[in-house]
């Protein structure tokens, strides 16, 4: 007989379960910081009597994050924040373990909001949001389902420009955790799990060399600085566009060559955005780029590059292999297109390694414990991470590597604390 959360979900096919299972349980043996934070969960039980919403990347890693917060005694409904990320095998493992999922690979616009919405109709006590979709739903058509909600959790750059910008405007109903903020989410995930997972993505998607091609890397943030560096490790000339001066300077001193977009839209072979903005590349770049350029982007949204200004410009498109859509333009040039423009790393890959997103989603479990315990406090705002938490995730990770650090002695700290003795 089907269970409860069986047949409140809405997923592919429950018969899917069995590789879902094998795929948790890998990142379960290589998420030591997640599993420790999962041990503290089950002896004091934080969530207990409380339901949560998560909307992320619905893969392996994330399921285990929500098996975590389970584990704390929360009862979790889940749903994808990106159509082509949603892995159906991994949806039916979690229905199997007891956790409510909204979410399906690839489903059409409306199915997609559908779906987002019947996870905040169970009226969430707190949300892990990923690119800020949760909380706008909540803060425009289905107001009525915020009442219940204490506060949550955000994990991307994106999400925490637009959670800022309700802030601003005095329209924010509840506190969120910027988790993106944090020193262990984007020293690491951003800036090492980024750099291999986007390459992963365009490598298996691609099949082409990277040696002795140029890669173009639109923005130098953490994402962009994790791409940049690797793109150089495989070998390639690497140019960086950006808007900032010091950013530019930055990538200059890396080793990189910087320069417009527009120029260096006629050099590049490979181009990676990595902005949380749109239209970084767009109409007046694809009127000089050569034939056979390949885009992507690491973005949240699939934005940055403009597909449509690309349609009008073509006189064809079509699928030549998967994830990889040509366009052919009047004059002859193809262009490709990989992942529909959405996260290639996600959407064309697994996404960042298991032993990155431990620590990020050790920083989304005790980001959610921290503001269930303090959001009558905090009140409607976005705060960072408190340090002795990010810290915390720190150390996990080092005792899960076997390796110690010093600690100050009486005296250093006095020192430290002095502005007489020096």
């Amino acid at each position: 007989m089907a269970n409860s959360t069986e047949n409140r979900s809405i997923i592919r096919d429950i018969a899917l379960a069995p590789e879902g299972h094998l795929k948790i349980d890998w990142v379960n043996a290589h998420m030591p910081v997640l599993n420790k934070i999962r041990e503290q969960f089950e002896k004091e039980q934080p969530f207990k009597g409380l339901k949560v919403a998560i909307a992320l990347h619905l893969e392996a890693k994330t399921a285990y994050l929500a098996k975590v917060v389970q584990a704390g005694g929360a009862d979790v409904t889940i749903c994808g924040s990106n159509p082509l990320s949603t892995q159906d095998d991994v949806c039916a493992a979690l229905v199997e373990d007891g956790i409510t999922v909204f979410a399906k690979y690839n489903p059409d616009p409306a199915e997609y909001k559908e779906l987002m919405i019947k996870t905040l109709e169970t009226e969430p006590d707190l949300i892990i949001d990923d690119g800020g979709d949760l909380v706008t739903i909540l803060h425009s058509e289905r107001k009525d389902l915020a009442k219940n909600v204490r506060g949550g959790a955000e994990e991307t750059t994106t999400g925490i420009l637009r959670l800022k910008a309700l802030e601003k405007e005095g329209q924010l109903q509840f506190p969120m955790v910027a988790v993106n903020d944090a020193y262990c989410k984007h020293l690491f995930d951003n800036r090492y799990g980024t750099g291999q997972s986007v390459w992963d993505g365009i490598n298996r998607t691609t099949n082409l060399v990277v040696a002795g091609k140029t890669v173009v890397v639109v923005g130098y943030g953490w994402c962009g600085k994790g791409v940049a560096l690797r793109a150089k490790g495989l070998g390639a000339n690497v140019i960086v566009t950006e808007i900032d001066a010091i950013k530019a300077v930055e990538a200059y001193m890396d080793g990189f060559a910087v320069m417009p977009m527009i120029e260096a839209a006629k050099l590049g072979d490979f181009f990676v955005t990595v902005t949380g903005n749109r239209d970084v590349i767009r109409g007046e770049h694809y009127k000089v780029m050569k034939d056979g350029a390949i885009l992507s982007n690491a973005g949240h949204f699939d934005v940055e590059v403009n597909k449509p200004e690309l349609e009008a410009l073509s006189v064809s498109k079509r699928t030549v292999r998967r994830n990889i859509e040509e366009y052919t333009l009047q004059d002859g040039r193809k262009f490709y297109i990989l992942a529909e423009g959405r996260l290639v790393n996600l959407a064309a890959g697994d996404g960042h390694p298991a032993e990155i997103m431990d620590m990020t989603f050790a920083l989304q479990a005790v980001s959610l414990k921290y503001v269930n315990d303090n959001y009558k406090q905090i009140g409607s705002k976005v705060v960072n991470v408190p340090y002795e938490l990010d810290e915390q995730v720190a150390r996990f990770k080092l005792a899960a590597l076997g390796f110690g650090i010093d600690a100050l002695t009486d005296e250093q700290k006095n020192y430290l604390d002095s502005w007489t003795e020096h």
